[in-house]
């Protein structure tokens, strides 16, 4: 039997003229190659692995039905791995482009989402700290007047009074401001009258202490806390505002008592500084 070779390709010393039975003889154990043989006899399939030096081919054979004929193939072992190693590489290497651009998209995308969690983070970050400051405010405000209400005042209050302790603080000046009259027109024009009258006082005041922290402590009494500028100019801002309400007598306006004092050695709070300019305060008020 002569086998043909149709592929073209390098048959190594299996010669493609060379009768089959021949060139695989002494290759392989007589058991083998008899087997062998047989299948061919009888139109059998199979297989047959043989080594030629470090070379392994390996045999299938088929018979061709109606023919007579055997299709026969003969397969280098080394060919398959290196067609396999071949494939794999490929595959090893698109692998790795696939896993570089799978770890690029996750970058991208967990920094995308790194911004936008931050993003928002901030922005209600943000909107907490406005709403917290709004409430401050609503909770230091006067609602009707709005300047710093007694909370705020206390507050302060207590600020500066660790400052005092501390010895930090030496230039200090308070205003006790009442307003003449509150009670009278509430009781006699309403209290719609009576707001307008303490608003008319908040304006005064906070209009002539411009450099000044005006707070509402009571109905129909406000603080002033004068420092720095405020404090500097003390003397000529009172005699305005007593200027002011001297004329404001005169046309029937909104009349305001203040008293002040300064900030001494011998003071140890706040309420010190008060004390005196609230008795001040109720002496020109009685004149």
């Amino acid at each position: 039997m002569k086998s043909s070779n149709i592929s073209e390709t390098e048959l190594g010393q299996l010669i493609g003229t060379k009768n089959i039975f021949d060139a695989t003889s002494g290759n392989v154990s007589e058991e083998k190659w008899n087997s062998f043989r047989d299948d061919f006899v009888n139109g059998r399939k199979g297989t047959l692995t043989f080594n030629i030096g470090e070379v392994v081919d390996t045999i299938c054979y088929e018979p061709v039905a109606d023919t007579g004929w055997e299709l026969v193939v003969m397969i280098r072992e080394s060919v398959i791995h290196d067609q396999i190693r071949e494939i794999s590489e490929k595959s090893l290497a698109t692998n790795r482009r696939q896993i570089l651009f799978l770890l690029v998209l996750a970058f991208l995308f967990s920094t995308i989402l790194f911004y936008l969690i931050r993003r928002v983070a901030k922005e209600k970050l943000d909107e907490e700290k406005e709403n917290i400051e709004v409430f401050k405010n609503m909770a230091n405000t006067d609602s009707m007047t709005g300047v710093r209400n007694k909370h705020a005042y206390m507050e302060t209050e207590s600020q500066l009074n660790s400052r005092i302790r501390e010895g930090t603080l030496d230039k200090l000046a308070l205003v006790a401001c009442d307003i003449n009259g509150l009670k009278y027109i509430n009781d006699t024009k309403g209290h719609a009258a009576g707001d307008k009258l303490i608003k008319d006082a908040s304006s005064l005041i906070c209009d002539i202490f411009s450099h000044g922290s005006v707070y509402r402590t009571g109905g129909d009494e406000f603080v002033v806390l004068l420092q720095g500028k405020g404090y500097d100019t003390r003397d000529e801002v009172i005699a305005a505002f007593n200027r002011q309400v001297e004329e404001n007598i005169k046309k029937d306006e909104v009349v305001v008592s203040v008293g002040y004092a300064t900030l001494q050695p011998k003071d140890e709070q706040v309420h010190d500084l008060f004390e005196r300019a609230d008795h001040m305060m109720y002496d020109r008020k009685k004149n």
